[in-house]
């Protein structure tokens, strides 16, 4: 980010005349034309610098720019500070009639725990398609949660001369979405929690006087909430004296059975002692202990919702369909029933706008939304996908993790809610992980590559080439065009890349391309994005994995069969039990999210390459209706995760002299 004092703007203001003025005649002008795109220049340095100090040396342009670049009104967009704004839906009833530009999805092979640049592809790619071959273009991509900042992981602005800036802004706070989740999560909890206990305490007159007091005139009224609980029970009546004692009884008392109970609490920190905790130890809590558990809040369903709502009217239902539990009638008990749905809403309010920020090069970026991909579906939000894809030629967005965790649930669940068809997907591949995936030694995050990664080896490289076939297949099963994109590090040779490269077109690929984007920034992703380029303008014939009116386990089953190439699958009792549940309720006609290890094709993280002869574990299944999904997990995936002993955060710090963050990767 550019170290320049930032501009001020002086504010005329108008001198008192004590005259009258009479109303001047309001005259709208025709909108202005986009302005030309100008790139950034990179200074590219050898050896490359940090990703933080590429991106705190870099120039910046003011985001009022990027927006008016872009065709983005200033009506249309709401500044925070003078490198991100937020766009405001209705952009989209302005653009409603505009073509869509192109729709291109990142994806990556089975990663390593280091990660294999997926994001870096992204940004490098997009750069090139805009810095370089003069398309409009626009990166669309998660924002991450604080757990992998400050843990292991590190950020997700991408990396080397390919990033989002101000990354510091990226990996951090940005403006507020996530808290804005964490604490429209926990209300719900709080509001969950608190109705059980109120149930327990009071009759049902009690409890009705207590949601409907009369004022001092004697009257009751509704709440908006209140009205859609009463339509769901098919009460008609809107004066709550109105209302028999049976009527009363029904629509107070909520009845939950505390063992259906599957909304936890979130925190979006790695913090593995909240996996499991005792709660309603306070004095005047006594009799109401309970367990309960903390999830990481990117895996919070209404950052689920957020992904994949597509405007304010559809997040608000979605909220009032999120199932917190059943009652002892084995129906579903709602945020609507607690009466927290429209309270979210109003703290969701602004979250809902994509943010806009840029690349290292100029080129426009939204950055909404950032569930998890091993747990949630992992990708951006439909909103900011549909607002880029009337302002670009191409839209660049990411699918999380590798292409059978992130990309089959692209498909399959956002594209489904979305109605929007990608014409290419580009898997990223290394070198580096091909060979673990060959049988090297392993990789651990925060120690140095064993020799086999740094010294030529092609022998393991072209052991570990089936697992890059295999996602190949998978991504031609839904008849997209698939680009190679094999991302080169500088410890790989010539040999060594070509043998990829060679592979992957016998493979299926329509192309492959070796890109050094991460040294070069969009130069060196310039023949990726010629190939994309090209492969966008082919046929294609997109289809889903599966249809939604089969049953809940014939779908699970096909994702393992088709996607993992598992031998069958396993079930808990407790899923089992859960499956009938769903099953009797109505969700059985929604797609299913697989929370899964993104570091094998199968459950058990150290089987590599690509395994068979194994069979799928599953241990529980979650609904999460209003996003409108099922997740079963698999295995022990867990959906907090935990700290190592020297996470990232020892690292960072703050410059009390300059201001500036210190050690961000």
């Amino acid at each position: 980010m550019a170290t320049k004092a930032k501009p001020t703007r002086k504010i005329a203001k108008a001198k008192p005349t004590g005259k009258k003025v009479a109303a001047k005649k309001v005259v709208v002008k025709k909108a202005a034309p986009a302005k030309k795109f100008k790139a950034i220049k990179l200074k590219l340095l050898r050896p490359v610098p940090s990703d933080i100090n590429i991106a705190q040396a870099s120039d910046i342009k003011p985001i009022a720019q990027i927006a008016a670049e872009l065709g983005i009104r200033p009506e249309e967009l709401e500044l925070y500070g003078p490198y991100k704004a937020k766009v405001k839906l209705e952009i989209l009833d302005r653009l409603k009639n505009k073509k869509n530009g192109i729709y291109v999805d990142v994806t990556a092979i089975t990663p390593t725990p280091l990660g294999e640049g997926k994001t870096t592809t992204t940004v490098g790619l997009s750069q090139a398609l805009g810095a370089h071959l003069g398309k409009k273009v626009i990166t669309a991509i998660r924002q991450p949660s604080q757990g992998p900042t400050f843990g292991i992981k590190g950020g997700a602005a991408g990396g080397g001369y390919s990033q989002i800036i101000p990354m510091e802004d990226f990996n951090l706070h940005l403006t507020g979405d996530i808290h804005a989740i964490t604490a429209s999560h926990n209300l719900t909890a709080a509001a969950l929690d608190a109705r059980v206990m109120h149930e327990k305490q009071q009759d049902d007159e009690k409890l009705f006087n207590a949601l409907c007091p009369p004022d001092k005139k004697g009257e009751r009224r509704f709440s908006p909430t209140m009205i859609r609980r009463l339509k769901k029970l098919g009460i008609t009546k809107t004066n709550p004296n109105d209302l028999s004692a049976e009527e009363r009884g029904r629509f107070a008392r909520l009845d939950i059975d505390e063992s259906t109970i599957t909304w936890r609490r979130v925190v979006d920190i790695n913090d593995r002692m909240l996996r499991e905790i005792q709660v309603g130890l306070g004095k005047d809590e006594v009799g109401f202990e309970h367990r309960s558990g903390y999830d990481i809040t990117v895996a919070s369903e209404i950052m689920a919702v957020l992904a994949l709502t597509t405007g304010l009217e559809d997040m608000r239902e979605r909220f009032g369909k999120m199932v917190v539990a059943t009652n002892k009638r084995g129906e579903a008990v709602t945020a609507e029933d607690l009466g927290v749905a429209g309270a979210i809403t109003v703290l969701m309010k602004d979250a809902i706008k994509p943010n806009l920020m840029q690349t290292l090069e100029g080129t426009p970026a939204t950055v909404h939304a950032g569930p998890f991909a091993n747990i949630a579906h992992g990708q951006s939000s439909i909103i900011a996908d549909k607002i880029a894809l009337k302002l670009a030629d191409f839209v660049v967005t990411e699918s999380g993790f590798g292409a059978d965790i992130g990309m089959e649930k692209f498909f399959d669940i956002k594209c489904r809610y979305s109605g929007l068809i990608p014409q290419v997907v580009v898997l990223v591949a290394t070198v580096r992980a091909l060979k673990m995936h060959g049988g090297g030694p392993k990789v651990v995050a925060g120690k140095p590559l064993a020799s086999e990664y740094t010294d030529e080896n092609l022998d393991l490289l072209r052991a570990g080439l089936p697992n890059l076939e295999r996602h190949v297949q998978n991504a031609l099963k839904y008849g997209v065009n698939v680009i190679v994109a094999v991302n080169s590090f500088a410890n790989d040779t010539p040999a060594e890349v070509e043998v990829v490269r060679a592979a992957a077109l016998k493979m299926g690929a329509m192309d492959a391309v070796v890109s050094t984007h991460w040294a070069d920034g969009g130069a060196g992703a310039k023949k990726l994005a010629e190939a994309v380029v090209k492969a966008a303008k082919k046929p294609s014939k997109f289809k889903f994995l599966y249809p939604l009116d089969i049953s809940i386990k014939e779908k699970i089953e096909t994702i393992a069969r088709e996607i993992y190439r598992a031998d069958g699958v396993d079930y808990s009792p407790e899923a089992e039990e859960q499956i009938e549940r769903y099953t009797r309720l109505g969700f059985d006609s929604l797609p299913i999210c697989m929370a899964k290890t993104h570091l094998s094709f199968s459950t058990d993280a150290t089987k590599k390459g690509a395994p068979t002869g194994f069979r799928v574990s599953v241990r529980e299944i979650r609904a999460s209706v209003g996003a409108g999904f099922l997740y079963p997990i698999l295995g022990d995936m867990r959906t907090m995760p935990g700290l190592g002993t020297r996470p990232s955060f020892y690292d960072i710090d703050l410059d009390l002299k300059t201001g500036k963050v210190l050690g961000l990767f």
